[in-house]
């Protein structure tokens, strides 16, 4: 058996301060990621030395929606993913370069819709500086606001995803970004790609959002947190469990569910 993790990063895996805040953390974080200088992202002591012990004995793919330069940010622990999947499916890292095969398949799957540069030009009249601190264009592929909130009109978000959908667009809420995604640019599609190339008989997936959903439902058995946007709406699939903790605790119990179906010993536990 090949086997093949797959799991998200942001508020599945890592967690940033504000979120360890919002969600529930931990009183001794590990830093995974510093940006200028400030420690930025985090997980709880026992899930880094899980994750460490897991990409040690199989393939661990991390897979996020953040721009490669993000992505590149971000250290964790154990070997150096031989795999990995940035721009919510964009680019795939093989041994940490760029496939650029795959970007052109990319390139190819969302010509079909509205092009980015019309979704970025609605957007940019539409997200007020009252309610929108950020807006970015991620590397043409997608696009985002840094959003207050506890300011969004009622029913923003709600009309921005019926606007997007009849464009070939998804949009997704997460903490306070608020994404618009082509419809062909999934995590799911990177992952088939890189479970072919690795020849891998088994899959498991972790993520919490919506951008996500495509990833679980590829996988052979995937999980969420009890947390995010699909916590939030109720979502449920077969073959889709929900960890019985939110906050960065999820991400312990996420981590001893990979082990755990794959037959390998939980991180912490003593032999029987």
């Amino acid at each position: 058996m090949t086997a093949l993790v797959a799991t998200d990063l942001d508020r599945t895996m890592i967690y940033s301060r504000r979120a360890l805040g919002e969600l529930g953390g931990t009183d001794e974080p590990v830093c995974v990621e510093i940006h200028e200088g400030v420690p930025t992202s985090f997980m709880t002591a026992s899930a880094a030395a899980a994750f460490g012990s897991l990409a040690a004995q199989t393939l661990v793919v991390p897979v996020t929606t953040r721009i490669p330069e993000q992505y590149a940010r971000v250290n964790l622990p154990g070997p150096v993913p031989r795999y990995a999947v940035a721009s919510n499916g964009g680019v795939i890292f093989v041994d940490g370069r760029a496939d650029r095969d795959w970007e052109r398949q990319v390139a190819a799957a969302v010509a079909g819709v509205t092009p980015q540069r019309e979704i970025w030009a609605t957007i940019g009249a539409l997200c007020d500086p009252w309610f929108t601190d950020k807006l970015r264009s991620a590397d043409g592929l997608f696009c985002y606001a840094v959003i207050r909130p506890e300011r969004l009109p009622e029913g923003f978000e709600e009309d921005m995803r019926g606007w997007a959908a009849e464009r070939g667009w998804c949009t997704s809420l997460q903490g306070r970004k608020l994404y618009w995604v082509p419809e062909p640019l999934t995590k799911s599609a990177a992952m088939a790609e890189v479970a072919r190339r690795a020849g891998a008989t088994l899959t498991l997936a972790a993520g919490d959002s919506l951008l996500d959903v495509d990833l679980l439902l590829w996988a052979d058995r995937g999980i969420h947190p009890r947390h995010g946007e699909l916590f939030e709406q109720g979502w449920a699939a077969r073959r889709v469990e929900r960890t019985a903790v939110s906050g960065a605790a999820a991400g312990e119990e996420i981590l001893a569910w990979f082990a755990t179906q794959l037959g390998l010993p939980v991180a912490g536990e003593s032999a029987a």
